[in-house]
C-alpha cells in the first residue's frame, strides 16, 4: 500500500486503509434520535495494491464501502469491506462473482456510490464496469446486472422515482459508439424499458436529471481519451498506431466487448477521459416515454456537471439546480481539481432552445442533496459541502433555500474535510428539512473520522459517533433505513 507519495489522492485524508474491520458498540457523543434505525453507508476508492502515484487517478481506485449501523439510540457496528472484483478477491483469498458477459469492462470493483433499493444494497460504478449486490454486512454477493437485463454496465447515479419506486438511469461506456442508454428498472428488478440516445461522441456522463415528464441528458466536453486508454494496455512502440485505430472507432460505432476487456488494469494507469475543448456542449430533454428522435438539444457554454441537485417542470420548461464546474480533467488528470465549481440554476426552454443560467451560491461546493422524497418535483431546501477557497472538500456545509435566499452556513474549521451529507426525514410524513443530516467528518490533524448527525435546519450537532479508523475521503453515501 502506498503511504509516501506526491499524489494528493493517496495521502492525508485520502490515504487508503489497509484492512477490513468490524467494530461493535461505537462511542457516541450526544443522543441519537430513536427514529434513526438503519445503516449509513459510504463508498469510495481504496486501492488494495500499490499504484503508480504519477498516473493514479482518484476515480480508478478499488471500491470500499464503509458502514455504520444505528438503532435504538445506539451505534451497533462499523464495518468496511472492499467490493470484490477479480483483482481484489484474489489478493484477499476469496472468490469474486464472475463478470464475464455481465459488464463491458473488467477491473476495478464498484467504487462510486452505494444505495438501498427494493430491499437490496447496491454498490454502483459507471463507464461499463460491474456494479455489485452486497449483503447487510457489506460482503459482495454477486454482480448486479438486473437479472441479465442490463449487461453493458450501469451508472453510479440512478434516480428512484418517489412515486413508482422504479429506478431510472443513463449509462455510458466508450464501447457504445455515439450513444448512451436510458433505462427504467421495474420494481421486479428487471429493465422494463431501454432507449439508446445519440450523443456527440463518447462523453463521460456521470449523472443525469429526471422530472415527472422528462429525462435530462448532459452531453458535455469530457470525452474518452484514446491515448490514455492504450497506455494502460499496449506496449510503448505500438501505442501511436493503437491510439489512431481506437480514435477511428470510439464515439462512432459500437466496440466489441472482448477488445475492451484488454484495456483496464485496475487503477494502474490514467483515467481514460479528459477535457475536450473541441466537443460541442449541450443538454438534451427527452420525454420519459419518448425516443432518440424526440430529444430536444440545447447548446450551453463549455462546462462540466458531475452532480445535479434536482429538477422539476415549470410551465413547459425544466428547472435544474446543479453544481457546475468550469472544467475538469484538463491540466490535472489525477482528480477534479480545476476549481470553479458553484451551485447554479438552469432554466431549460425546449421551445426556444435556450438555457438561462443563474448563480445560486458562489461558494466552492459539491455533493448537492435534497430530501429525496421530492426528487422530480419542487424542493424547498438543498445541502452542499465545500470550502471558502477553491479546495474541493473543505470544512464548509451549507443549507441552500430553493427560493434563492441566503444559505445557512456552518464552518467546521480549516483542518477538517467533510464528506457528502445525506438528509434523513424524522418520519415518513415530516415536512421538508424536518430531520437530520448524516455525513463523515475527518479531522486532518488527528487523522480521525466521525459520523456527524446534525439538525438539518440549523446544522448544529445532535450526535457524533467516533469511528475506529480514518475513513479515506471518497464519493457517495446514503442512509438505508431498516425495512
Amino acid at each position: 500500500m502506498t503511504t509516501t507519495t506526491t499524489n494528493p489522492y493517496l495521502a492525508g485524508e485520502y490515504a487508503p486503509v489497509r484492512s477490513e474491520l468490524t467494530e461493535h458498540d461505537l462511542e457516541i457523543s450526544g443522543a441519537l434520535p430513536d427514529w434513526l434505525d438503519g445503516r449509513y453507508l459510504r463508498n469510495g476508492p481504496n486501492p488494495i495494491a500499490d499504484v503508480d502515484p504519477d498516473t493514479y487517478n482518484w476515480f480508478t481506485g478499488d471500491g470500499m464501502v464503509h458502514g455504520i449501523r444505528l438503532a435504538g439510540g445506539k451505534a451497533l457496528w462499523y464495518r468496511n469491506r472492499w467490493v470484490d472484483s477479480g483483482a481484489v478477491a484474489g489478493r484477499l483469498g476469496r472468490r469474486a462473482p464472475s463478470e464475464e458477459g455481465r459488464s463491458f469492462l473488467h477491473g476495478t470493483g464498484a467504487n462510486t456510490n452505494v444505495i438501498g433499493w427494493q430491499g437490496r444494497t447496491l454498490a454502483l460504478v459507471e463507464a461499463g464496469l460491474a456494479c455489485a449486490d452486497l449483503s447487510e454486512e457489506l460482503d459482495t454477493l454477486d454482480v448486479c446486472d438486473f437479472d441479465g437485463t442490463i449487461r453493458g454496465g450501469y451508472t453510479a447515479h440512478p434516480i428512484e422515482d418517489p412515486e413508482t419506486g422504479e429506478l431510472h438511469a443513463i449509462s455510458y461506456n466508450f464501447g457504445r459508439g455515439d450513444t448512451v442508454q436510458y433505462s427504467v428498472i421495474g420494481t421486479d428488478g428487471r429493465a422494463r424499458r431501454t432507449v439508446d440516445i445519440t450523443v456527440g461522441g463518447s462523453p463521460m456522463m456521470h449523472a443525469f436529471s429526471l422530472t415527472r415528464s422528462s429525462v435530462i441528458v448532459y452531453d458535455l466536453p469530457v470525452t474518452f481519451d484514446t491515448r490514455a486508454a492504450v497506455s494502460r494496455a499496449v506496449p510503448g512502440p505500438l501505442r501511436p498506431l493503437a491510439a489512431l485505430a481506437l480514435g477511428a472507432i470510439i464515439g462512432r460505432v459500437p466496440m466489441p466487448g472482448p477488445m475492451a476487456h484488454r484495456l483496464p488494469r485496475n487503477g494502474s494507469g490514467p483515467l481514460p477521459y479528459r477535457w475536450d475543448p473541441g466537443y460541442r456542449p449541450r443538454v438534451g430533454i427527452m420525454p420519459r416515454d419518448g425516443g432518440d428522435a424526440d430529444v430536444v438539444w440545447i447548446d450551453v457554454d463549455p462546462c462540466y456537471v458531475y452532480h445535479p441537485m434536482n429538477a422539476h417542470d415549470v410551465d413547459g420548461r425544466v428547472v435544474v439546480d446543479l453544481v457546475v464546474h468550469d472544467r475538469t480533467f484538463d491540466d490535472d488528470r489525477r482528480g477534479p481539481t480545476e476549481g470553479g465549481q458553484h451551485l447554479e440554476r438552469w432554466t431549460l426552454d425546449p421551445a426556444a432552445r435556450v438555457c438561462k443560467r443563474e448563480m445560486l451560491w458562489d461558494a466552492s461546493v459539491e455533493f448537492p442533496r435534497i430530501d429525496e422524497r421530492y426528487l422530480t418535483a419542487a424542493h424547498t431546501d438543498g445541502w452542499v459541502v465545500g470550502s471558502d477557497t477553491t479546495e474541493l472538500f473543505g470544512g464548509l456545509l451549507g443549507r441552500v433555500p430553493a427560493t434563492g435566499g441566503e444559505p445557512t452556513v456552518r464552518r467546521f474549521g480549516a483542518d477538517v474535510s467533510l464528506g457528502e451529507f445525506v438528509f434523513v426525514p424524522s418520519s415518513t410524513t415530516a415536512s421538508q428539512a424536518d430531520g437530520a443530516l448524516l455525513g463523515l467528518v475527518t479531522d486532518r490533524r488527528e487523522a480521525s473520522t466521525r459520523l456527524a448527525v446534525l439538525d438539518a435546519q440549523t446544522l448544529e450537532d445532535i450526535a457524533s459517533i467516533a469511528l475506529p479508523q480514518q475513513v479515506p475521503a471518497g464519493f457517495h453515501g446514503n442512509w438505508l433505513p431498516t425495512t
